[in-house]
């Protein structure tokens, strides 16, 4: 049977023809939608984790225990997940175990344009790149087979074109493998120093076998056509490449990218006259192949930073031929993101700009849009928990400085769960001063609407328990009275909270409990709490622009307020002094 998929789709179903029995995740784009999509297999257990880390712990926990599992994560989510994999390599599993990292090249939804292809080399484990989701579904099935041939996580490094991307896959049925027998083995996967120092030699002399592999390997091919440029390649710059150069061109596709095919490199390079290796960010290719001894160009021509395109690799390999370029005369107007129209982090940052004197440290979430005008409050965004933990670090440093300067440390509460714990504990403990704001929305918002430990719902959609936020805060030593919850679409509670976290001289926690305003449920309730201007109390002072609000616009030379955007949240109508934007139909 055929099915168009995207990568991410393939993935999953390439889990369950695989037998995978257990899979966990923490939602983050471009792989979000794989754990969404192995939920849908009824025969494989699926959960959204608090964190990376924990996602591969419990699947190399499953592992282990001989059950095929799978982690699936954004590229910064292995950074995260890093110390698990580095010693599931020493220990090795027992049923198989697959590692998704999915980079994201461009910096479509990312903090940074790390390559995660190193990993593979620093963690010592095999690694496989698909280039399209035929591929993500074949190669995922493939993954679980190396895994348990040469006991060791593999993983699969995926980009957001192919994670996004859709394509015709020759689907299958499921490979029903079964629970592998545990038994008890210490010295493989108790990892104190002295059983440590004996598996580390037993990894080196895998990589050994696995390098004879890689030149073996259908996964890595060679694909003839004109001799005088040969590509070495991998991933969607093996598509890219095809798309320019077609038959003009011979191709080694790289598909097993860690360890490579020394013996099938020299083999390819000897065969042609130009050698020329494309890939998009670092040279990680490239250095291998220079390391051969074998003359080849790459980053000489094609960018670093970035992705690759046909446009990009034709004007570097054919720069007498250009592609036409095919232009709009009408001028298309910016389109800055801003917070959604009702969204319940504007009543917090709007009402935190008006302290002039402090910092504020913030995190991964839509509330990394507070950094754009007009709320323009934020200071810093790092990764996920430094809302928290930056934030004492600016505090103490200020306070090593001499200076009395206030510090408010913002996120959201999927990240809270994420990463965020920590940092209060150490605000506590090292009796910060730091204000912190837990912007609880009830989901995951950015990454689509996922579920995490505040919502009352697991992946599969089952009832679960709802961990208490200001609980969490009582028990890790937050006082009673430096805890306060506000509904930040009420202007004057926030203004009183942030009033008292400014003046307090301990660790100071506001919860802001609002939903977010795009889950159907608000929405529905809400849909007929639209507000309106009157333009005949309207002063046009532009007060309520001052929010940052999308469905507000100064047009045709008067405030208007788009019904269809509108969310009610009534912010506009207290920032206003004139009462001139009222309830629509009131």
């Amino acid at each position: 049977m055929k099915k168009i998929m995207t990568g991410n789709e393939a993935i999953a179903r390439g889990a369950y023809e695989a037998g995978c029995e257990v899979a966990a995740a923490y939602p983050g784009t471009p792989s979000t939608e794989i754990l969404e999509n192995i939920a849908e297999y009824k025969q494989i257990y699926s959960q959204w984790s608090v964190n990376e880390k924990v996602a591969v712990e419990v699947a190399g926990g499953a592992a282990i225990a001989g059950a095929r599992a799978l982690a699936a994560m954004k590229h910064v989510g292995l950074n995260v997940a890093a110390d698990p994999l580095f010693t599931l390599a020493y220990t090795g599993i027992n049923g198989g175990m697959v590692v998704v990292t999915a980079d994201d090249p461009g910096l479509h939804s990312s903090q940074n344009e790390q390559d995660n292809r190193y990993y593979a080399v620093h963690a010592k484990v095999a690694m496989l790149e698909p280039s399209d989701s035929q591929e993500c579904l074949d190669y995922t099935k493939a993954a679980f087979e190396i895994s348990e041939k040469y006991d060791m996580p593999v993983l699969l490094r995926v980009t957001t074109r192919i994670c996004h991307s859709k394509s015709i896959v020759n689907i299958g049925t499921r490979q029903d493998v079964g629970v592998k027998e545990y038994k008890k083995d210490v010295k493989k996967y108790c990892m104190i120093p002295a059983f440590g120092k004996i598996r580390h030699h037993i990894v080196e002399e895998k990589l050994v076998q696995l390098r004879d592999y890689a030149d073996e390997t259908p996964l890595n091919r060679i694909e003839w056509g004109s001799r005088k440029i040969g590509i070495i390649t991998s991933g969607i710059s093996y598509q890219h490449a095809r798309e320019v150069m077609g038959d003009g061109a011979s191709y080694l596709k790289i598909g097993l990218s860690f360890p490579l095919p020394e013996r099938l490199i020299r083999e390819f390079a000897e065969g042609v006259e130009t050698l020329y290796i494309i890939e998009e960010n670092e040279p990680y290719l490239e250095t291998f192949v220079k390391s051969l001894g074998i003359n080849c160009i790459g980053k000489d021509i094609l960018p670093i930073c970035g992705e690759l395109n046909p446009e990009i690799i034709e004007k570097a390999l054919k720069p007498e031929k250009s592609r036409t370029v095919y232009t709009l005369d009408v001028p298309i107007p910016t389109r800055p993101p801003v917070l959604c129209a009702g969204c319940p982090h504007r009543g917090i940052f709007y009402a935190l700009k008006k302290y002039k004197d402090v910092v504020v440290t913030g995190d991964i979430g839509c509330y990394s849009l507070s950094v754009m005008p007009p709320l323009d409050v934020t200071n810093t965004v790092i990764c996920m928990g430094a809302g928290i933990s930056a934030g004492i670090g600016f505090e103490k440093a200020f306070q090593q400085a001499g200076k009395n300067q206030k510090v408010f440390g913002c996120m959201g509460d999927s990240t809270f769960f994420h990463s965020g714990i920590t940092g209060l504990v150490d605000a506590v403990y090292n009796k910060s001063k730091l204000a912190m704001i837990i912007l609880d929305n009830r989901i995951t918002a950015m990454t689509g609407h996922q579920q995490n430990p505040g919502t009352g719902k697991t992946l599969s959609g089952e009832a679960a328990p709802i961990i208490d936020i200001q609980q969490i805060a009582k028990a890790v030593g937050v006082k009673d009275e430096n805890i306060k919850i506000v509904d930040p679409y009420n202007l004057l509670e926030t203004q009183e909270a942030l009033q008292k976290a400014y003046e307090a001289t301990e660790p100071f926690v506001i919860i802001a409990k609002r939903s977010c305003a795009l889950l159907k449920e608000v929405q529905k309730n809400r849909a007929n709490l639209k507000c309106s201007i009157d333009t005949d109390k309207c002063t046009q002072c532009k007060m309520c622009l001052k929010i940052g609000c999308p469905a507000i616009a100064f047009k045709d030379g008067i405030m208007v307020i788009d019904q269809a955007s509108c969310n009610g949240c009534t912010l506009c109508m207290q920032v206003c002094r004139f009462d001139a934007i009222e309830r629509a139909g009131e």
